[in-house]
């Protein structure tokens, strides 16, 4: 009896061997699969989660489908299972970084938010820098309030009067808010000439195109809705009225070369180009949002160096706008000053979000350190509401890409070299700070 069950268990063990053997191999690809099912079925969790996805219709119908059965907690667990299959692919062990481990780090980039974002879901409280850092794989320094001091006496030299100085930079700027029929028509210059000096240097998916509509009652200033096929839907929200500088930056940046243009590259170079279908899918609170936001706001100053932007405004945007006569180079180098600031932000909304000021006290932390009227210090603290540590993409990710991209003192034409690769390949916050550093 006992070498029966023995010869039973040697059978047994050589069936398991025999299944195992013949199981196929873990790919990339196979992971991707799995990556994109799992995305949209934490999608199916919470409203905003998905910012895009343009990949198969049955992939979501799938997740839609299997997202009833699916808590939180299995959810972070096929998270972690599928880091670390992502992780085996991440180094090959030979010198020099292949587009492949390229890949697979970017995986285990956006699982590692992910996995944070569930854990926020399931009602932890993160630290600001924590939950930044788990999201979007950087840690902000949170300077102190009165480190600002010193930048807030330079400006008050610039706008010299009576009166608060938030109340004395919001009279001044407001000599620059565009009728609201002149806004449609200034957009669209503006988003001409962006895409115009884009085009000039990057190749675009040929047809790409996008549509413009003019909203209300939302937390942000413009949003782009990727739709897929080299198509977006930009929203531009008029609840306070847009100033003029606005259209070039939104333009730029919602546009050319900002997410417009980053998404249909990596939809023609990575997605239809190499079959990585996991690009097809973008969860806004991922390491790819700060790639998205930095290179948008940095897209800015690309296309409008010096004091191109200026010379635009003044000559094209203001008598479309029927704003002519203003000092245009004193209400840029205003808001350049003023940019001094941006960090400002983040120190508020993590005391904001830690609840050590309520909202009445974090609108007047604002109205101070971002010198904004309080309509638009509470229009900014409702994106804090919804968006969180979210904010340090635009500041943070403008300042790392440009760092990345003007490293070693790249002349105009490496700039735009530099800029294309980024938009187009699998980039994460910690390439960027390699890039910076090698170049240097």
């Amino acid at each position: 009896m006992r070498a029966a069950l023995l010869g039973l268990g040697a059978a047994i063990a050589l069936a398991g061997c025999a299944t195992v053997s013949h199981r196929p191999p873990d790919t990339l690809d196979t992971v991707a699969a799995d990556y994109l099912l799992l995305q949209l079925t934490i999608g199916e969790k919470e409203d905003g989660y998905i910012d895009a996805y343009y990949g198969p219709e049955a992939v979501r119908a799938q997740a839609v489908a299997e997202a009833p059965g699916q808590s939180l907690p299995l959810l972070e667990a096929r998270v972690a299972a599928l880091k670390a299959r992502a992780g085996e692919f991440a180094d090959d062990g030979v010198e020099g970084v292949t587009m492949e481990e390229r890949r697979a780090r970017f995986l285990v980039a956006q699982l590692t938010a992910a996995r944070t974002r569930l854990r926020m879901m399931r009602g932890e409280n993160l630290s600001f820098a924590d939950e930044a850092e788990g999201l979007f794989g950087v840690r902000p320094e949170l300077p102190p309030l009165s480190g600002f001091d010193p930048v807030l006496a330079r400006i008050e030299r610039l706008v010299p009067g009576e009166g608060p100085l938030w109340q004395r930079i919001d009279t001044f700027q407001k000599r620059f808010d565009m009728p609201a029929d002149r806004v449609r028509p200034a957009m669209d210059a503006a988003i001409a000439e962006c895409k115009r000096r884009t085009l000039n240097h990057i190749a675009l998916p040929e047809g790409e195109s996008f549509t413009l509509a003019l909203v209300t009652d939302k937390p942000w200033s413009g949003y782009n809705y990727y739709q897929g096929d080299y198509h977006s839907k930009i929203e531009v929200n008029i609840d306070l009225p847009v100033r003029l500088d606005r259209a070039i930056d939104l333009g730029c940046h919602e546009g050319y070369p900002g997410h417009h243009a980053f998404n249909s590259l990596l939809e023609r170079e990575l997605v239809n180009g190499r079959g990585w279908q996991e690009f097809s899918v973008y969860p806004l609170y991922s390491p790819q949002s700060l790639i998205a936001e930095g290179s948008a706001n940095y897209g800015i100053d690309l296309a409008f160096p010096g004091g191109e932007d200026v010379a635009f405004t003044r000559d094209v945007l203001a008598p479309i706008a029927g704003l002519e006569g203003l000092d245009v180079a004193r209400y840029i180098a205003l808001r350049d000053a003023m940019a001094d600031l941006t960090a400002a932000r983040y120190t508020i909304a993590s005391r904001y979000l830690a609840g050590e000021v309520d909202a009445e006290e974090a609108v007047a932390l604002l109205q101070r350190y971002q010198l904004v009227s309080p309509e638009r210090a509470k229009q900014s603290l409702a994106f804090i509401d919804t968006y969180r540590s979210y904010i340090i993409n635009y500041g943070l990710g403008r300042d790392m890409v440009r760092d990345a991209i003007e490293a070693g003192a790249a002349d105009e034409n490496l700039r735009w070299e530099r800029m294309e690769r980024l938009l187009s390949e699998p980039v994460l916050p910690a390439d960027l700070i390699a890039m910076a550093a090698e170049a240097n």
